[in-house]
C-alpha cells in the first residue's frame, strides 16, 4: 500500500506518518521510486504501537523512541528481558522529573526507607528504581501527604501481588515476552489507577454504612 492507505489503515494523517519516518520511529518503506514506496503490515502495526504508547500511555516520541530501541533489541536471557524492560519504563516514565544520575541521592531518610524496603522484600536494589523511589516519596512528603511506614509496605505487598500476575502473562519468545512487559505494564497502569479509584469508592461506602 502507498502512504495514503497506511494514513487510512492506521487513522493517521500522511503528514503525522512522514514525521514518524523522519524521526525512524516507523522503518521505511519499500522503495518504488524517488517518491515513492509501498508498506505492510508490518508498517500498520508500528504506527498503531507508536499511537497506543502516545496517545494511551502518553509518552513523549522521545520515550517512544527509547521503548522502541528496547523492543527492537532484545536480551535472550530472561532475566536481562527483564531488566531491559525495567530501564525502558523508567526512562518512559521518568519525563518531568529530576534527572539525577543512578546512585546519586544522598543517604537521605527517603532514601534509607527505600533501602529498608527493598531489602524486607527480597526486591532488586536496581539504583534506578532506588532513586525513583526515593524521589517520589520526597515529592509526596513536600507536598504534606503522609507515606507511613505501614503504608507503604501494604502498597508493596499490593505490588508484588500485581507482579505476580503480570509475570504470569509473559511467555514465548524474548521479543514477544519484551514487549508483553513493557507495552502490558505501560498500556495497563492506567487499569490500576482506575481500579484503586473504583475500590476506594467501595471502601468509603462500605466504612460510612458499617
Amino acid at each position: 500500500m502507498r502512504i495514503s492507505g497506511l494514513a487510512a489503515a492506521t487513522g493517521v494523517p500522511v503528514a503525522t506518518l512522514k514525521y514518524y519516518l523522519r524521526e525512524g520511529l516507523v522503518p521505511p518503506g519499500a522503495a518504488t521510486s524517488r517518491t515513492q514506496a509501498d508498506y505492510d503490515d508490518v508498517h500498520v502495526a508500528r504506527v498503531r504501537l507508536v499511537r497506543a504508547l502516545t496517545e494511551s500511555a502518553g509518552l513523549s516520541l522521545a520515550a517512544v523512541r527509547d521503548v522502541l530501541a528496547a523492543l527492537d533489541d532484545p536480551p535472550m536471557s530472561r532475566h536481562g528481558l527483564l531488566g531491559a524492560a525495567h530501564h525502558a519504563l523508567v526512562a518512559a516514565e521518568g519525563e518531568g522529573m529530576s534527572r539525577e544520575e543512578p546512585g546519586a541521592v544522598g543517604d537521605d531518610e527517603a532514601r534509607r526507607r527505600v533501602l529498608e524496603l527493598v531489602a524486607e522484600r527480597g526486591w532488586c536494589d536496581d539504583p534506578l528504581l532506588v532513586d525513583r523511589l526515593g524521589e517520589q516519596l520526597r515529592a509526596a512528603d513536600a507536598a504534606g501527604v503522609a507515606v507511613s511506614d505501614g503504608y507503604l509496605r501494604a502498597l508493596a505487598a499490593a505490588a508484588d501481588r500485581v507482579a505476580a500476575a503480570d509475570l504470569s502473562t509473559v511467555r514465548g519468545e524474548p521479543a514477544d515476552a519484551l514487549r508483553q512487559v513493557v507495552l502490558g505494564t505501560l498500556l495497563t497502569d492506567p487499569l490500576l489507577v482506575t481500579l484503586r479509584r473504583m475500590a476506594q469508592e467501595r471502601a468509603s461506602r462500605e466504612a460510612a454504612e458499617g
